[in-house]
């Protein structure tokens, strides 16, 4: 790797004059998890690393009733094993628990995961589905963004070179309403080859699907929202065939990546299968919530 300068502020109040003074000279490092492995390979280089893992007030998972709260340093593994997450996010958990080998869930950080960038990445199409914003500082203040509107392309997202993500914000799920997500894998732990995140929301009493989300990763240049796929569900009561329709539909919506795990077409096919599996779980949650 290039040599660069390194620093390790302990506080967001030390970061942000670092990130305001050499903005896109810098990059930060979050966990390393992914930022290393491509200034190894020689695809980045940058002058200044700023190290914020030492700034423990950003790991924290709070829950107050009013909204699901997780600093952007928490770990992949404290995501996973959380009590609140496990109570009232499961799919959070679960999510984590397929994410990567335990070792980088051990040390990747949930923020470092999101501003990567990744659109094959598990936890932006989840946070997505869920409806979750993130707050972002610098020197000027701070401000809201939703998660949906955080991606921008390939390895590109939303975020100013003088500014840094500090939280992720979900709100209470409306009641009656089921999450679930599924990804297809090489072997566990892998990233995915494709994968859907889906929201659910009855209506009381009929079964009728008042609001759905579907998000898929690796399916586009950022995590997809599958709109028209939405729709085939939404004012309807939901059936098998109709989850089979809107995974073919949610199909058609996708302009998958080709690599060595799978083409367009293998992929739009999978994309079928892992709508409609979500669809049925986040159904089946929905119904007994």
């Amino acid at each position: 790797m290039k040599d660069f300068e390194y620093f390790d502020p302990k506080t967001v109040k030390e970061a942000l004059p670092l990130l305001s003074q050499y903005k896109e000279e810098a990059k930060i490092i979050a966990g390393g998890q992914s930022l290393l492995v491509v200034m190894k390979q020689g695809m980045l280089t940058t002058e200044y690393i700023i190290d914020i893992k030492g700034i423990s007030d950003l790991d924290y998972i709070n829950d107050d009733g009013k909204g699901l709260r997780i600093g952007a340093l928490t770990l992949h593994r404290t995501i996973e094993k959380s009590p609140i997450i496990q109570k009232h996010f499961m799919v959070l958990s679960e999510m984590e628990r397929n994410l990567a080998t335990i070792q980088t869930r051990n040390w990747g950080t949930i923020g470092g995961n999101l501003c990567h960038g990744d659109p094959a990445g598990d936890p932006a199409s989840v946070f997505i589905a869920l409806n979750a914003k993130l707050k972002v500082a610098s020197m000027g203040g701070e401000r809201i963004i939703d998660m949906e509107e955080f991606s921008k392309d390939y390895f590109e997202v939303a975020l100013e070179p003088d500014e840094m993500l500090t939280e992720i914000q979900v709100p209470p799920p409306p009641p009656h309403t089921g999450t679930a997500h599924e990804k297809l894998m090489v072997m566990q732990g892998d990233q995915g080859v494709t994968g859907a995140a889906v929201s659910i929301t009855l209506k009381s009493g009929d079964g009728v699907c008042e609001d759905a989300h579907i998000v898929l990763s690796n399916a586009a240049s950022i995590p997809l929202r599958a709109r028209e796929a939405e729709k085939r569900l939404i004012g309807k009561v939901v059936t098998d065939d109709l989850l089979v329709e809107a995974g073919e539909v949610a199909s058609s919506e996708a302009d998958p990546p080709v690599d060595v795990h799978g083409t367009a077409e293998y992929r739009r096919e999978m994309i079928k299968v892992f709508v409609s599996r979500a669809a049925q779980r986040a159904l089946e949650r929905a119904t007994s919530s």
